[in-house]
């Protein structure tokens, strides 16, 4: 069997890179036109050409995604940009658009994989897009263990499933909700995310019930990581991690966890054990509880949040590692930490590192007590050495580890 593709978001290019060196096999990049997240930088034609360039050095690939719902306003540009990508040797485009789909099939040599945004969950429509050309399909978050062994036992087409990441109260981007509350547009990037607002719950009479919680229909986070042994062996083809708009963090942390997972899986099926740790480092560097969500067939209603919810801002990430000189680790600050502080410094196939900060300083070598100042360059005494792109991180809690 050959080994399940990793697959993590990239919102830019120093994005995509962390997400390549802290495991990924592929990523996936919405370049600035025709890509569904209008809120995160995306990556110009040079930029995407620097990342392919970059993922290709390390035998790794690049996925865009053009799957924005078209107007007709777009079409006279579309095909253009699809020979741009064709050109940069993009490895397959992302796409729900017909239009787009039939242009990159007929008029390009691009592959194309399609996008959750066309909802695919049964076989029918799976056998339908393979014969239109499509060679790879992003199932739905919505599909379950046994439909998606059911496209794979009645179709030959390579399938992609999400493992981690934020849900859509609707079917994959169909909600219109942010149309009609924000004008602005789901399906072309603009999601306003009205389903994690928080509603007053009014009577027949449109007056405040007193006494009521706020009303929501916010969907708690889809986590995959207890599954993915029976993910593997389903024949899924591809991973997928969510969040090109999520922080560099982020990415680095949930591609490196499930990297290691997956590989601890193949290197000894039989003996192979769920590790409690990476289950709270995931939880810490989110904010949202994560469940296995439709896999399992047991969706019901604490799946979601109706009623109040806690989204505080994760503050476990400390700082990123620039450089190692003279057994000091140089570092760039992202959230505050002090002396007498435990913390972990993490990177891509290596051992954390635990460490209790005992000394600080600054640019100019001056003792200091507190990093307090965003991007502050920091120097900490450490006799083990760290890599540039290495991160740091709270010490993750010891009662979380098995």
């Amino acid at each position: 069997m050959k080994k399940i593709e990793l697959l993590a978001p990239a919102g830019d290019l120093e994005r995509l890179k962390i997400a390549l060196l802290y495991g990924a096999d592929a990523v996936y990049i919405g370049g600035t036109l025709f890509s569904l997240r209008a809120n995160t930088p995306n990556a110009n034609l040079e930029e995407l050409k620097e990342g392919i360039e970059f993922a290709h050095k390390l035998n790794k690939k690049v996925y865009v995604a053009v799957n924005i719902v078209m107007h007709n306003k777009e079409l006279k540009h579309i095909l253009n940009y699809l020979k741009e990508l064709e050109k940069i040797k993009v490895d397959a485009i992302i796409a729900s658009d017909p239009a787009i789909i039939n242009m990159a099939i007929t008029q390009t040599k691009l592959p194309v994989h399609l996008s959750t945004q066309a909802s695919t969950t049964n076989k029918e429509a799976a056998q339908f897009w393979k014969e239109k050309g499509i060679e790879r399909i992003v199932l739905a978050r919505e599909t379950s263990k046994e439909d998606i062994e059911d496209i794979i036992n009645n179709v030959n087409i390579e399938l992609e499933c999400f493992i981690h990441g934020a849900m859509c109260a609707s079917y994959s981007g169909r909600c219109v909700l942010s149309n009609y509350f924000t004008n602005r547009d789901a399906n072309r990037g603009g999601c306003s995310q009205i389903c994690r607002w928080d509603f007053q719950l009014l009577d027949e009479n449109k007056k405040e019930i007193k006494g009521t919680k706020p009303f929501s229909f916010c969907t708690k986070d889809l986590s995959m990581l207890k599954y993915l042994p029976e993910m593997i062996e389903l024949g899924i083809t591809s991973l997928k991690i969510e969040g090109r708009m999520r922080s560099l963090y982020y990415v680095a942390t949930v591609t490196d966890i499930y990297r290691r997972a997956i590989d601890e899986y193949y290197e000894n099926k039989k003996n192979y054990q769920y590790n409690k740790k990476y289950e709270q480092i995931l939880s810490n560097c989110a904010n949202r509880d994560s469940i296995p969500q439709f896999f399992n067939g047991k969706y019901d209603s604490t799946c979601s949040y109706y009623n109040g919810r806690n989204e505080s801002s994760n503050q476990d990430f400390l700082a990123i590692i620039l450089d190692y000189q003279n057994n000091m680790a140089i570092l760039e600050q992202r959230n505050y930490f002090k002396i007498g502080d435990e913390v972990e410094i993490f990177g891509p196939k290596k051992d954390a590192i635990t460490l209790k900060i005992t000394e600080m300083y600054d640019e100019q070598d001056q003792k200091i007590e507190v990093a307090r100042h965003p991007k502050q360059i920091i120097k900490i005494p450490l006799n083990k050495k760290v890599e540039k792109w290495d991160l740091m991180r709270k010490k993750v809690d010891k009662e979380s580890e098995v």
